[in-house]
């Protein structure tokens, strides 16, 4: 008999993770993208495979590339477009190029080589062409010049970055110099290329362009996208949907408004209506998405205004045009949604777990849905549901996960700030016994428009916390996800308080149960979770907990204007730090560094550009300062993230080190 092992993180990364999950226009298979990671090699190849949604057995349908992505039907459903950078017949891509592949199996065939590469891309319904994504140069004409600006652009010996542009990096990359996003269209028979807007001055969002951002209408016609009308490209400014007639390349205005951002527009099955999400920005930052339909020449109509849920893209319609399907968030779970947006009506079509991923196929009235989602028990699956019936069609990870021993993971609610309902999930230790006490770990999820919820996770994640004995708490502070408009809101413009309120009543929560040792006790997050590190290192007193992890943490609000979001941090802080800079220090951890007296890893990423490093770098250099215990863990490789496998192994082994060396009750070694 196997002995069942904990979760740690060899183990982590020995798990298939799925995503991209696309369904055929009948129904009868879907496909998505696994990636597999080696720790020894220190990468990842990510592969395609066919998942029949009857009763056969899945099929690997890609093998020669390493980095195969979003993969998505052929309007007849015979072959399969999808994103790769691949060796090939002695070309080696330099960026994401196109491929094509039989449904059948067989060879993958590269049918783009253009230089600046492939964002995204949706099929034309004749089958014949292909819409994409790519950033090329605004003032340049033709294909031919494109390729000559690129070429001249990749040769020269200069290695600065210059540009009078608002936004001109993101996350972990500074956005192409010179270029922005355009609508082009493939005739894949001959490779001709045609930029749908050149010469119009449109673009796409430059903040990750992609399919989610056009879609084709259901005769092929007509293109609606997303754009931003400003001349000065802002991310914070409401964005608008148009649509282009393909063989005019006239351009019609179908939502447009100074107060409302618009996003993810779908074709209906008939094309006489288009879905999309629609926020009032201008009433609040804040406000939730909603369903908004759009048809010609008229106003959009928003529905579903008093939904509990923020409505989040992709969209997609049902087969018979009655209901269009999104996910969203509630209450620590991420569930799937039908809404008719005639009558408003909301039902969930999928329960969670958390959908990581779904799509839609087959005939009015038979409709196949297909979901890729995960809980806390589990890593991603996929699930195929026709009739209200959900059938598994994979086992990736079944085997290996059925030789893991997990804990238990249970949600708990409290009162916390303003005498709010405050929900929690604990994850305990493998054969947890509740006559022992347990030291405690609070770990604080980033955002903060995020939550913690029944996911797996692998960044931070809960089992392999677990498994060294600690009880994991993650706390859904007020600002989260999922639990209401004005539990979101409430923390704009004094950030730090409520949160920081909702974690201490969660510890004193935890510390009145007999299995919790309050000797014992550990705060760690990251992103916002390490602001709010950070942040309590100032104003809770310094012994409650008895060290602190602070992973790309803000610690300076001053210095996060270096932040590629530095026009959003405003709105959340209400205040520029130029105008009221006592406001925004009343909200930066820097402010109160001189109450700090606590334990902490400091841990961060030089390309990060969320939290630039050097909020990680002065938080260190201030408790050095002050002679507080801190280690500092940089990587010079990674982002925002922590991504490659071994920088992964390091980082879960110096987070438990760290612990355990400021854990009076001892701790176990290295490798968690």
């Amino acid at each position: 008999m196997t002995r069942l092992a904990p979760m740690d993180v060899e183990a982590l990364w020995k798990l298939d993770r799925v995503a991209s999950v696309a369904i055929s226009p009948d129904g009868s298979a879907a496909v998505c993208a696994v990636t597999t990671y080696s720790m020894e090699d220190n990468k990842g190849a990510t592969s395609l495979w066919l998942l029949p949604t009857g009763s056969r057995a899945p099929r690997r349908l890609t093998r020669c590339g390493e980095k195969d992505a979003k993969p998505a039907w052929s309007p007849k459903g015979d072959r399969i477009a999808f994103l790769a950078r691949r060796e090939q017949e002695g070309v080696k891509d330099d960026e994401s190029q196109l491929y094509l592949i039989d449904a059948a199996g067989g060879e993958a065939e590269r049918v783009t080589n253009i230089r600046p590469g492939i964002e995204d891309f949706k099929w034309m319904p004749d089958g014949r062409r292909i819409a994409f994504v790519s950033w090329v140069w605004p003032d340049a004409k033709g294909s031919r010049e494109q390729e000559r600006r690129h070429k001249a652009f990749g040769e020269r010996k200069e290695s600065a970055y210059v540009t009078v542009e608002a936004h001109y990096r993101y996350f972990d990359r500074n956005l192409p110099m010179g270029r922005v996003p355009h609508l082009l269209v493939l005739d894949i028979a001959s490779g001709r290329i045609t930029d749908l807007f050149e010469g119009t001055g449109l673009e796409l969002p430059r903040m990750e362009p992609g399919a989610v951002h056009f879609d084709v209408s259901p005769d092929g016609r007509r293109i609606a996208f997303v754009h931003d009308p400003s001349p000065r490209k802002l991310a914070v400014n409401p964005t608008a949907v148009a649509e282009i007639d393909i063989a005019t390349r006239r351009v019609t205005a179908l939502a447009v408004d100074d107060a409302w951002s618009f996003e993810a527009p779908r074709y209906a099955p008939d094309g006489s209506r288009i879905a999309c999400v629609a926020a009032n920005v201008g009433k609040r930052h804040t406000m939730f998405g909603r369903l908004a339909i759009l048809l010609r020449g008229e106003k959009p109509r928003v529905t579903g205004d008093r939904w509990p849920v923020d409505v989040e893209g992709p969209l997609r319609w049902s087969p018979d045009g009655e209901s269009v399907l999104f996910a969203a968030q509630e209450k620590g779970r991420c569930h799937l949604w039908r809404a008719d947006p005639e009558s408003g009506r909301l039902s969930v079509a999928v329960q969670g777990g958390w959908v990581q991923g779904f799509d839609i196929g087959g005939a009015p009235g038979a409709e196949t849905v297909v979901v890729a989602a995960d809980c806390a028990a589990h890593p991603v699956q996929v699930h195929a549901v026709r009739a209200g019936t959900a059938r598994r069609i994979e086992r990736f990870n079944d085997r290996f996960m059925a030789r893991v021993f997990l804990g238990e993971t249970r949600e708990v609610a409290f009162r916390g700030a303003l005498g709010d309902e405050v929900r929690m999930f604990l994850t305990f230790p493998p054969r947890f016994d509740p006559r022992r006490r347990h030291p405690v770990l609070q770990v604080i999820h980033g955002g903060p428009y995020a939550a913690a919820g029944d996911t797996f996770g692998y960044r931070w994640n809960a089992h392999v916390l677990a498994a060294r004995g600690y009880v994991v708490a993650a706390v859904n502070y007020h600002g989260s996800s999922g639990y209401g408009f004005a539990f979101r809101d409430s923390i704009m413009g004094r950030q730090g308080r409520l949160e920081t309120e909702d974690i201490e009543a969660a510890t004193d929560w935890l510390l009145a149960k007999p299995w919790a040792d309050r000797r014992r006790v550990f705060a760690a997050g990251g992103s916002y979770g390490g602001f709010l590190v950070a942040w309590m290192n100032g104003h809770v007193p310094a012994g409650r907990y008895r060290a602190y992890v602070c992973h790309a943490g803000v610690f300076d609000r001053q210095l996060t204007f270096s932040a590629d979001s530095y026009t959003h941090r405003p709105k959340d802080l209400h205040a520029l730090y130029w105008e009221k800079p006592a406001k925004v220090r009343a909200q930066s951890p820097s402010s109160f560094a001189h109450r700090m007296a606590t334990p902490t890893l400091v841990i961060h990423g030089n390309n990060d550009y969320r939290v630039p490093d050097a909020n990680g770098l002065a938080y260190y250099n201030t408790l050095q300062s002050r002679g507080v215990p801190a280690r500092l863990v940089w990587f010079p490789d990674e982002n925002h993230w922590v991504l490659k496998p071994r920088n992964s192994r390091l980082w879960y082994g110096e987070f438990l080190d760290w612990l355990a060396a400021h854990d009076p009750g001892g701790g176990r070694g290295r490798g968690g």
